[in-house]
């Protein structure tokens, strides 16, 4: 989360990623970090314990969302 609202600061676009267990978390560091409409992606928790070909699934899964908040706004 830091990273994104970092970069994002800096005009650098960021897609930032947490698990669901965490959400209250990246709400409250946005928060902290003045930007608390900062918009990140949520997966389901944990991803720790999955294999390589599962953390690949997920990745697929979320890619479409990730370039979708990438692109926000550029119209």
């Amino acid at each position: 989360m830091l990273d994104g609202i970092l970069l994002e600061q800096n005009a650098v676009p960021a897609a930032s990623i947490v698990t669901d267990v965490f959400e209250a978390t990246a709400r409250a560091m946005a928060e902290r970090w003045g930007v608390p409409t900062y918009r990140f992606l949520m997966m389901p928790h944990p991803i720790a314990n999955l294999s390589e070909a599962e953390l690949d699934r997920r990745a697929r899964e979320i890619a479409p969302e990730v370039v979708k908040l990438l692109f926000q706004g550029q119209d």
